[in-house]
């Protein structure tokens, strides 16, 4: 699986390494990702997500069902 957030969207980026005599290479910012379970009352089931911690604190916020129809609308599912 890869490493993108199945809510937000976000991903790995890239920037520079920079070391203290300030010489850059070249590294790897991955979201941080939790495989998580939410619990959906209306179909009585049980789905696991692949969510970043702000995606987490957006479910917490609006609730799953709402996320997962704002999901749809945009198309991912």
């Amino acid at each position: 699986m890869s490493r993108i957030c199945q809510i937000t969207g976000k991903k790995p980026i890239t920037g520079n390494r920079v070391s203290h005599s300030n010489i850059k290479s070249k590294r790897r910012f991955l979201p941080n990702l939790q495989v998580k379970k939410f619990y959906i009352p209306e179909e009585d089931a049980w789905i696991t997500l692949k969510v970043s911690s702000k995606a987490i604190r957006i479910i917490n916020k609006k609730g799953i069902s709402a996320v997962l129809k704002e999901v749809e609308k945009k198309g991912v599912y």
